[in-house]
This record gives C-alpha cells, structure tokens and sequence, in this order.
C-alpha cells in the first residue's frame, strides 16, 4: 500500500460534462469511507447533479464557472471552497471564456 497517487496513474471516469479521476480511497489508508480526487468540468450548462449519502467537500483549483448546492448558486473560482451535505443535488458548470474548472473533491463519512 502506498499512502501517495499521481493524477496520470488513474484511470479516468468520463461522464456527460465531467471527467474524474478517484484519487484516494481505502486502498491507499483512508476510513470510514473517506475519499478523494480532481474532476474537470467542461460543460457550459449544469450537467445532471450529484446526490451523496456522504458530505462532498470542494476546492476549486483552475478556471471560471458556477457551483449550484440545492437552490443556492455560488460564483467559482480558483481558491473557492463549497460543501454539499448528505442528499443535497449538487453540480458544476464552466464560464464560456474558461477551458474548464478544475476541483479536488473529498466524500467524508457522515456520523
């Protein structure tokens, strides 16, 4: 087991307006089911939202966009952080003007 990963070492998961890739998980130490990664998401227009049993935490790293948490709609931009809490529909766009927005994820365990 090791406790580091590289981005080019996974193996990414493509979905309409957003490409993944699962970073850290049980196999690398995590519990509880915690996990991470880093999503890209290249749509103009929200694409279908994510609904969690677990908490999402988010830290946008690169580019322009709009993050919608339930009816709340927040501007993104690099340094922005956001949650979206256990069964709140969540989701991502990016500017026209930018190639993508770039954020690295965590689900953490709810107690």
């Amino acid at each position: 087991m090791s406790y580091f990963v590289n981005r080019t070492d996974v193996e990414p998961e493509r979905r309409t307006g957003h490409i993944s890739y699962p970073m850290l998980n049980e196999s690398h130490g995590c519990l509880r089911g915690f996990s991470s990664g880093i999503t890209y998401y290249t749509e103009t227009e929200y694409p279908a939202p994510g609904i969690h049993e677990d908490q999402e935490g988010f830290v946008v790293m690169e580019g322009t966009g709009w993050a919608k948490v339930g009816e709340e709609e927040h501007r993104l931009e690099p340094d922005v952080c956001f949650v979206a809490p256990a069964g709140v529909a969540h989701t991502i766009k990016r500017d026209p003007a930018s190639d993508h927005v770039k954020v690295c994820w965590f689900h953490g365990a709810v107690k």
